[in-house]
């Protein structure tokens, strides 16, 4: 009976021995499921390198960067000035920030397809010009679906402060302007009109940029028609030429 009771003792043995290996196994076996678990891991470390590969740079990031490095950027179409010999010149501007496009490569087909509010993106190398920050060289594609077109900032209180460079080719507003003097580009209407306006006692040099507005619009003639004294709200976009310059795209009378 004692030698039946160890067999069967020494038989539960063996069992519960059996047993605890298959239990030390799991980890080995969860360890090679394990790394296909970690898969989606590595995927995900291959996706965010992907995206690192694509060098789409924040607002922030294109401010920082030095010029003539290359640059690549998503941004929203907000206006476009011209286009010649596949070259397209071009306001962007995402939420944070906007980019001025000199004579990137476009074909006339693909600049009909740039209207206000289309998506972006963008790679050349960022420029600069007598104070005019750009991005040149560059070529770009669409980005279906997404749309935006921002609305005018007021950049009034910022005139003659070293904070409007940061708001350069934005869209904005400025109120209360004073006229100063209007002239035209060559002294011929048909060209740009050069506009000086006075604010709390200092003067700047706006423009209508003919390429952008052309001279059949509203902008061109009421700007043509405006006189020394005249008080008024200015909105465009803030171009820089040793200086602020920005590109009138419409004008009224102050209330």
């Amino acid at each position: 009976m004692k030698k039946f009771l160890a067999l069967i003792l020494a038989a539960v043995l063996m069992l519960t021995l059996a047993a605890c290996g298959d239990t030390n196994d799991e980890p080995a076996n969860n360890g090679d499921d394990g790394n296909s678990v970690n898969e989606p891991a590595e995927n995900g470390d291959d996706a965010n390198a992907d995206a690192a590969s694509e060098g789409v740079m924040t607002y922030e990031e294109y401010a920082a960067a030095a010029v003539d490095t290359q640059v690549t950027v998503e941004a929203y179409v907000q206006a476009k000035q011209s286009w010649w010999d596949n070259k397209a010149t071009v306001y962007t501007q995402d939420k944070d920030g906007a980019y001025f496009l000199y004579e990137m490569a476009c074909s006339e087909e693909d600049y009909a397809k740039l209207t206000p509010g289309t998506k972006i993106k963008v790679t050349g190398y960022k420029s600069e010009w007598s104070g005019e920050v750009e991005i040149t060289d560059a070529t770009f594609e669409i980005i279906e679906g997404d749309t935006w077109v921002a609305e005018a900032f007021d950049a009034t209180s910022l005139l003659g402060t070293d904070d409007l460079i940061k708001h350069q080719n934005e869209f904005v507003s400025f109120k209360g302007l004073t006229v100063e003097a209007v002239s035209y580009k060559n002294d011929e209407p048909g060209d740009d009109i050069y506009v000086t306006v006075g604010l709390n006692g200092q003067s700047y040099n706006f423009c209508v940029e003919v390429y952008l507005t052309g001279t059949d619009t509203d902008v061109y003639k009421a700007v043509g028609e405006l006189k020394a004294g005249d008080v008024v709200d200015i909105e465009g976009f803030l171009y820089w030429y040793e200086g602020v310059n920005t590109h009138i795209t419409s004008v009224t009378a102050a209330n």
